[in-house]
Parts: structure tokens; C-alpha cells; sequence
């Protein structure tokens, strides 16, 4: 169904993004530095964002009680995280 390819589609955009950022940020790590480059140029965290897509595509492709309870507070969590990191 066309619900099945959005949430197929939204999960390796999910995966990509993670696995792209997570190049820069090792270089930049291993370097000393900020990680500004790749998808860190437009996005301040893209390993948590592409968490959250990973999330949202499965929770378009197979939404039960759980999910539809945890999605959002995961989503809430990982927000505190980036702001406590910002802070840092």
C-alpha cells in the first residue's frame, strides 16, 4: 500500500541521515572540533532527528497502543536531550 512505501521510505531517510552524520561527527571528534559539515550544516542534530523519522515510519507502518503512547514521549526526550546538549 502507499502507506507501506511512505513509511519504507521514511525509515531510510531515517537511516541515512543518522549513518551520515555519524561520518562527520567521528571525523570531527577524532579532529578536535565542531562537527559543521554534512548534514550538521543544516540540521544541530541530525543523529537524533533521523531517530525520530526511524520512529515515525514505523509508527506509520504498524501503529499500536505502545507506540502511539511512546512516540511521543521518546520525541519529547530526545528534545531535552538536544536542548541539555546546547547548553554544554
Amino acid at each position: 500500500s502507499p502507506l507501506h512505501i511512505l513509511s519504507n521510505v521514511v525509515i531510510v531517510l531515517g537511516f541515512w541521515l543518522m549513518a551520515s552524520a555519524w561520518r562527520v561527527l567521528y571525523e570531527a571528534q577524532r579532529e578536535g572540533k565542531v562537527a559543521a559539515t554534512g548534514a550538521y550544516s543544516y540540521i544541530r542534530h541530525p543523529q537524533y532527528a533521523g531517530f525520530i523519522l526511524i520512529m515515525f515510519g514505523f509508527l506509520l507502518q504498524w501503529p499500536t497502543i505502545p507506540t502511539l503512547i511512546l512516540f511521543p514521549i521518546l520525541c519529547w526526550i530526545y528534545s531535552k536531550l538536544a536542548m541539555s546538549e546546547e547548553k554544554q
